[in-house]
């Protein structure tokens, strides 16, 4: 049985519906990431499931029980905000016993939790200092201490990232997944990062305009989106305008170039648009290069970004980008230079919606 279900979760602001009939089921021990952008109805989903907002319909369950009429503090959950909230005024040990003095907790027995999540996050050397003496990450890293403290069956994190700098956004994310994954703790991060979705999550849920546009495993949302907007949030992402050529063998042609597509199109009629979606890491220049199909055109511009070399290229009507791999010892192709990206065939997603 799942851990945490929300079934036919709504709510409502006046008259805007922010989340829109939200259904999912959450084993235990699973790290789920909500991702999107602002305004999506991710943050509102994670405050319905602590409690800080009610649902205008449906339900929320945790462990085979109704959330429905229990406050915030009758939920066992823990939650990491995007402000890391500490108390200023109580030193580092101080701060993550709190929950427990709250509790009423034994002295013996909060002594030994806040070492034990001291030492979790390594930081027990710094047991006696004040937050204004710490690194914004040091301090977010005691405000997921703080959370753990009282052992909740689930975590919530909402942008817990979002105020630090590029280099310990990366180190504190794989920090967060460690803790999770050796403690087993059911877990729901919030993000509009989608790197940080790709790499710390079992699965993720794309949120679009109130609703999940996808949920899926990392794999899945990236390399098979379900909506067109899924494909281009997700990702780097070319869109590629074509005609069908023939339905029935799914031939399509893009500019004065026809190929054919893995993916079925028999829902369309000859002449009619198409939308192919394609990631720029598809394909490659060399002439051995594995694939089933082409496209030639014209390098319009090449951009360094170091460890590739994003490539742009005209098809005669429309421009694709491609990555190439950095390689010292070969030039990248110039502007107005004619070159063939070959890829295979399922590489060229069709977009429906």
């Amino acid at each position: 049985m799942s851990f945490l279900t929300l079934t036919h979760v709504q709510k409502s602001f006046g008259p805007v519906q922010v989340v829109k009939d939200f259904n999912m089921s959450i084993e235990k021990g699973e790290f789920i990431s909500f991702l999107g952008p602002s305004g999506c109805g991710k943050t509102t989903i994670l405050r319905m499931i602590a409690g800080f907002e009610t649902p205008s319909g449906g339900t929320i369950s945790i462990n085979g029980k109704s959330q429905q009429n229990l406050r915030p503090n009758q939920r066992n959950i823990g939650m990491v905000f995007q402000a890391y909230a500490l108390f200023p005024n109580m030193n580092v040990a101080e701060n993550v016993a709190f929950g427990l003095k709250v509790a009423g907790a034994p002295k013996t027995e909060i002594a030994a939790r806040v070492k034990e999540m001291l030492g979790l996050i390594r930081l027990d050397h710094l047991a006696d200092r004040y937050p204004y003496q710490m690194s914004g990450g040091q301090q977010q890293r005691v405000a997921l201490a703080r959370a753990l403290a009282p052992k909740p069956q689930v975590l919530l994190l909402d942008e817990p990232l979002s105020a630090l700098d590029a280099k310990i956004r990366v180190s504190l994310r794989e920090e967060i997944r460690a803790i999770q994954q050796k403690l087993g703790i059911t877990t729901v991060f919030v993000t509009h990062d989608q790197e940080e979705a790709l790499s710390i999550s079992d699965r993720i849920v794309v949120m679009n305009a109130g609703k999940a546009d996808q949920i899926g495993t990392p794999f899945e949302v990236y390399n098979t989106p379900a909506t067109r907007f899924v494909a281009s949030f997700v990702g780097t992402l070319n869109v590629i305008e074509a005609k069908v050529v023939d339905p029935a063998s799914n031939r399509v042609a893009i500019g004065d170039q026809q190929l054919t597509l893995r993916h079925s199109i028999a829902a369309f009629k000859a002449g009619d648009p198409i939308s192919l979606a394609m990631r720029p890491e598809t394909g490659s220049l060399a002439e051995s290069a594995e694939g089933d199909t082409a496209l030639t055109g014209k390098v319009v511009s090449a951009h360094f970004l170091g460890s590739v070399i994003r490539t742009r290229m005209d098809l005669g009507g429309s421009t694709i980008s491609f990555d190439m791999f950095n390689n010292p010892g070969l030039l990248p192709p110039a502007a107005g230079e004619t070159v063939t990206l070959r890829f295979a065939a399922s590489d060229l997603l069709v977009l429906l919606d």
